[in-house]
């Protein structure tokens, strides 16, 4: 296990690492989840073996620390991951991100462009004020208080599900529903915005089952590739991993 400090506490977040072949592959997980748990299954195989492999947790959430007093809002996480790659000396990396941690690395992308070749998305949020949900759109409906001490945090683990939850719970409360209320924020310029501005390889892998990507076709115009895989959901490297290493690998 490897560690930086990310703020003026000494407060650490905290990566697991295969070594292998430059340029580095970076796994970051979405809201409430953790970075093995998603993509060590993906990374493992042949396809995409060999390379150097970092699992970054983001701050409050699997084994990264948890301080009261910061922010998470996704430009302080986007920092915790530079600050995390700063200390691992990668540069260049291909960053391979899920949901929330997708809308992490476009800031880390716009922030640090030098820390980045390549961008691989699932379903990252793109746009503030996504449609009310089970997850960070719900959690936000909550007062801090009321999610932390409360109850909701407990009714959010019951409406999310087992698979989520088992997760989830590893998740500190309070740096949970700062996130959450951080990414139904969003940024300006929005992260959608960011993304088609970038000059990287970019890739947004979509869940058929997910529905129609909105504005799919301005993505594509600005040389984002799409790549839509059937027989999967929000969780892509889960429910068709086959074609999940394909987009990572960037094969068709």
């Amino acid at each position: 296990m490897r560690e930086a400090r990310f703020d003026a506490q000494g407060s650490r977040v905290r990566w697991t690492e295969a070594a292998g072949a430059e340029p580095a592959r970076v796994y970051v997980h979405g809201l409430g989840a953790a970075s093995t748990v998603y993509h060590a299954h993906v990374a493992a195989r042949p396809e995409l073996a060999g390379r150097r492999s970092l699992f970054v947790d983001l701050p409050g959430h699997g084994i990264s620390d948890r301080p009261a007093d910061f922010g998470y809002t996704l430009e302080d996480h986007a920092d915790a991951l530079a600050a995390a790659l700063d200390e691992a000396r990668v540069a260049g990396a291909e960053i391979v991100a899920h949901s929330m941690g997708g809308a992490v690395a476009i800031v880390l992308a716009h922030r640090r462009p030098d820390l980045v070749s390549r961008l691989v998305l699932t379903e990252a949020n793109l746009d503030p004020n996504p449609p009310a949900t089970a997850g960070s759109s719900g959690i936000a409906t909550y007062t801090e208080e009321d999610f932390v001490d409360g109850g909701g945090h407990a009714r959010v683990l019951e409406t999310v599900g087992p698979s989520w939850s088992a997760t989830m719970r590893l998740a500190d409360p309070r740096a949970l529903h700062r996130s959450a209320t951080g990414l139904v924020a969003g940024t300006r310029p929005t992260m959608r915005r960011m993304l088609m501005a970038l000059a990287v390889d970019r890739v947004y892998v979509q869940g058929a089952s997910s529905g129609e990507l909105a504005g799919q076709d301005e993505l594509v115009a600005s040389g984002v590739q799409v790549v839509v895989v059937p027989e999967a959901g929000h969780n892509v490297m889960f429910d068709n991993a086959d074609a999940f290493v394909a987009a990572v690998a960037g094969r068709p």
